[in-house]
């Protein structure tokens, strides 16, 4: 794994992790990759749902709100689905995927490839109650599978101490005409 630096407007260098403002100035607090990968850690466990997007036979983007199986993200990000939805046949097909999480002061953006996994023993090890909800007929409901997206890289964005706390440099920013200080930005390549 390596971390690169992100700044908006550029692209990403290779190199040590490194938070950047929202104009790109690197900031004083610049994580090593380790503790860059914990931070993402950290905000994908506030997050239980994703926007999961695929691309289409006809290359179109289609998105639509998964639920993220609770396990410790080790660069991999479970999802339950049937075999006949139209994500497992795109995934097959060989779409990149991405799964995005937004909250209230924290979004994060995980890319890469994504396979249909038939395992029983990892359907039965994942089951929870919410799926049970989606599924009534437990782990052997018929067609269940997973998708697991594996991580080639993520990006995050953490506002902390939420609305408020961005509202103030919000207004902050208009006042003193600088530019808007968004918080910590950075790009974990896995």
């Amino acid at each position: 794994m390596t971390t690169t630096p992100h700044a908006p407007d550029g692209p990403s260098q290779p190199g040590t992790a490194q938070v950047t403002a929202t104009d790109g100035r690197p900031t004083p607090d610049e994580p090593t990759h380790d503790e860059a990968v914990a931070k993402v850690r950290e905000l994908l466990g506030e997050h239980h749902l994703a926007m999961l997007t695929t691309l289409d036979a006809s290359g179109a983007l289609v998105s639509r709100p998964m639920g993220v199986q609770d396990v410790e993200f080790d660069g991999d990000l479970w999802f339950f689905t049937t075999l006949d939805s139209h994500k497992v046949a795109e995934i097959r097909a060989g779409s990149p995927a991405n799964a995005a999480f937004a909250g209230s002061s924290s979004w994060v953006s995980v890319s890469g490839t994504a396979e249909v996994v038939q395992d029983q023993a990892k359907i039965e090890e994942l089951w929870n109650p919410v799926a049970g909800a989606w599924y009534p007929d437990g782990p052997t409901t018929p067609q269940l599978c997973l998708v697991r997206l594996r991580a080639q890289s993520v990006e995050y964005w953490d506002s902390p101490g939420g609305r408020l706390a961005t509202v103030i440099s919000l207004v902050k920013a208009k006042a003193t005409g600088r530019a808007y200080d968004g918080g910590e930005n950075a790009t974990v390549e896995l």
